[in-house]
């Protein structure tokens, strides 16, 4: 009888010791399951995410310098686009050339000034042409400031009777400023050039 007590009370005392040990494990599971759902809340509320077309972007911190390649090359893109995508409606191309006058310096206005002396945006208007650019590459020199650029392209210019296309090649160089709405990569464009804008080949409708 008092064989079978002892086996008992030994059964228990490791019944027992089973469910400390199953106790205490889930104790330290639940403690780890919280702590880790802390760290990966406190990880996404330390994110900033960005909607670009539609979708949303995890953004990186990075050095400016990092970027200065990407960024330029954009810039310079956004600025010829601009400028150079005109439709026959006043307001469209005042809207466009507004735009890219904020991404360029006085050289670029006076382009746009000398373009409008000569008739040109009267002609677009009047002779229903519609003009795209496709810009091709890109050249932009970060080793030395202000940074050198080229931009070559490629023109479209639509009329009602043909479609011509142009090779379009410009210079220039791009300053830092700060940025803003109107100019999201803070550069500028100044001393802008025209080198090359010759008819490619044209094709009659």
């Amino acid at each position: 009888m008092f064989k079978q007590m002892k086996n008992i009370d030994t059964a228990f005392r490791h019944v027992r010791s089973f469910t400390l040990v199953v106790v205490a494990g889930s104790i330290l599971l639940c403690g780890f399951t919280f702590y880790k759902s802390y760290q990966l809340v406190d990880s996404v509320r330390s994110k900033i995410y960005i909607l670009a077309n539609g979708k949303a972007l995890e953004a990186f911190a990075s050095d400016r310098k990092d970027n200065i390649p990407v960024e330029a090359k954009d810039h310079i893109k956004t600025f010829h686009q601009y400028f150079f995508t005109l439709d026959p409606d006043e307001k469209v191309i005042q809207a466009n050339l507004t735009k890219s006058l904020y991404l360029a310096d006085v050289s670029a206005k006076r382009a746009y000034d000398n373009l409008k002396e000569a008739g040109f945006y009267t002609n677009v208007i009047s002779g229903n042409i519609s003009q795209r650019i496709k810009v091709d590459s890109i050249t932009v020199d970060i080793n030395q400031y202000p940074y050198s650029f080229r931009c070559y392209a490629t023109q479209e210019i639509i009329r009602t009777t043909s479609t011509v296309l142009r090779s379009l090649v410009t210079d220039g160089y791009l300053r830092n400023v700060s940025r803003s709405d109107n100019n999201p990569h803070g550069f500028l464009i100044e001393r802008w050039t025209t080198l090359v804008n010759s008819d490619i080949k044209t094709e009659n409708h």
